[in-house]
């Protein structure tokens, strides 16, 4: 612990204390002294349920976490990954200027802060560190396939099940076709199970559309066709399928509103690379879509997100309930600061 002490002292702009290792964070798997070194190995979590080990030092930012695991897994880039820590009931990406340790150490303090005490004894919490896609900007199938085989593919398998998508039978089929490939590979055994798999290849908002027999049918159909195709092919199929849609790469929010005559009282939002996307939650029409440039303010509370769109007085507002408040509100953050970037870096180049 001296060793790190030092460290702080170097690191003398960290905000806290180095974090102790201690009950709360089960995430950390080793922490050995060898050659007067502390080695901390922190294991993080896949979209693809799989797990590594990555070293972490006290004066670890998370932008530099996040370099070290993409160059780890042979990713082409680490832009728009980011590490979420998932404490309590929250899931709570890492902003990339912070260290890592700071971070946790200010998350765990702000929970147990928030969460009554039992018996005068303060809550303990365990954390687990997730590495996922956060930002779509320039997502391609094809262009990364490590970053399609252990995340997109997972990342997005989710959202089309929940019937998230605007999705039509035809597509459908081809999709749960290519499901079930990621799953048992050539392997044609199980293709009489279909009907009761179809929970997990079909989207929940299409499963009664047709019968049992009728999808089996459809899906078996379109398996043919890829014959030979390799689980890892059939994730990256699965992705140029999705990505011709505009709310690929969404993060989705189911929201009450009632400012808004016009759109229904339950609302789907999606939040990408295009902007906010107001959608109504039937028919998977998008009703609105507005540009992060036309997005002037937005708030978030543990029940609401607000938001104004176009001029701060005469833009319209939209007022919604929701606990995920804070997701979107560190979304709306997150990419209209890349879009900064972006327009800062091409006037640079221009001059």
């Amino acid at each position: 612990m001296f060793i790190i002490l030092q460290e702080a002292l170097r690191l003398f702009h960290r905000k806290y204390p180095p974090h102790q290792v201690s009950s709360v964070d089960v995430a950390v798997i080793k922490m050995a002294s060898q050659h007067k070194t502390t080695q901390i190995l922190h294991k993080v979590y896949f979209p693809d349920d799989t797990d590594e080990a990555f070293e972490v030092e006290s004066s670890t930012r998370a932008k530099d976490f996040c370099h070290n695991i993409a160059t780890k897994l042979m990713l082409t880039s680490s832009e728009g990954f980011s590490l979420f820590v998932k404490i309590a009931d929250k899931v709570i990406s890492v902003p990339e200027g912070d260290f890592f340790f700071d971070f946790v150490r200010h998350l765990t303090d702000w929970i147990r802060k928030a969460r009554p005490s039992r018996d005068g004894q303060p809550p303990s919490f365990t954390y687990q560190v997730f590495f996922m896609k956060k930002l779509w900007t320039n997502t391609v199938p094809g262009k990364d396939r490590q970053a399609d085989i252990i995340f997109h593919y997972h990342q997005e398998l989710p959202k089309l099940l929940r019937g998230y998508h605007k999705c039509s039978e035809e597509e459908a089929s081809i999709l749960a076709a290519l499901i079930y490939r990621v799953k048992f590979g050539d392997n044609k055994a199980g293709l009489a199970n279909i009907p009761r798999l179809l929970r997990e290849l079909v989207p929940s908002d299409l499963v009664k559309k047709q019968s049992p027999d009728d999808w089996k049918r459809g899906i078996i159909t379109h398996f043919n066709k890829n014959g030979g195709m390799s689980p890892e092919d059939a994730k990256i199929e699965f992705l140029k399928v999705i990505y011709k849609w505009p709310t690929f790469g969404s993060a989705f929010f189911e929201v009450k509103q009632q400012t808004e005559p016009q759109y229904p009282e339950i609302l789907l939002i999606a939040i990408n690379k295009n902007g906010m996307n107001l959608i109504d939650p039937k028919s998977k029409d998008i009703l609105a879509t507005h540009p992060f440039t036309k997005i002037s303010n937005w708030s978030s509370g543990n029940t609401y997100f607000h938001t104004t769109i176009g001029n701060l007085v005469r833009g319209s507002k939209l007022l919604c309930e929701t606990s995920l408040g804070y997701k979107m509100d560190d979304l709306l953050t997150s990419y209209i600061s890349l879009m900064l970037t972006n327009m800062n870096r091409q006037k640079t180049i221009k001059k």
